[in-house]
């Protein structure tokens, strides 16, 4: 069997998020409920790339649910909304311009993406490009660090707009 074939379906629950109510993700399952995310999430805050996780469900017919994460890879993630106005040959070429910087994307939509940042990278550096492109009326963009302690989700609105 080979490692695609073994990945599975994890979830995590966003009941607060601004775009989405949940979100389910590609995982290499490793025992022991623990589970090695394999895909860059497009909607949660604090979980990356090859982070191990706990995950687990009470029905085999759903899927497992992530508890907390046991094991940081040290990847970082950043999503990247295009402004309408820019073509979408220009917004892939940019995007692959970061490869060197060892940030590769994965696409959701034809302007939505998400930015894996690999630990070797100068995450400052992909910063300082981003917010150029962003004064620029290129794109917006947001880090996907936790909001609060122990979440994966936005704020509730309430605490959210009193910031």
């Amino acid at each position: 069997m080979s490692e695609t074939e073994s990945l599975v379906k994890i979830h995590v629950e966003l009941p607060n998020h601004w775009a989405t109510g949940g979100e389910s993700m590609w995982a290499l399952p490793l025992g022991e409920n623990r589970y090695q995310i394999r895909n860059t999430p497009f909607y949660a805050y604090n979980l990356n790339f090859l982070d191990i996780v706990i995950a687990a469900s009470g029905n085999e017919d759903l899927k497992p649910e992530i508890l907390s994460v046991v094991e940081r890879s040290g990847h970082q993630t950043i999503r990247v909304f295009f402004s309408a106005e820019i073509p979408q040959s220009n917004r892939i070429r940019l995007l692959e311009s970061l490869n060197t910087l060892h940030t590769f994307f994965e696409q959701l939509s034809d302007s939505f993406f998400t930015l894996d940042i690999q630990p070797e990278c100068d995450y400052l550096g992909v910063r300082s490009i981003l917010d150029k492109w962003n004064s620029q009326d290129i794109l917006d963009y947001e880090t996907c660090e936790a909001k609060f302690a122990g979440s994966f989700d936005s704020l509730p609105e309430a605490e959210e707009s009193s910031r």
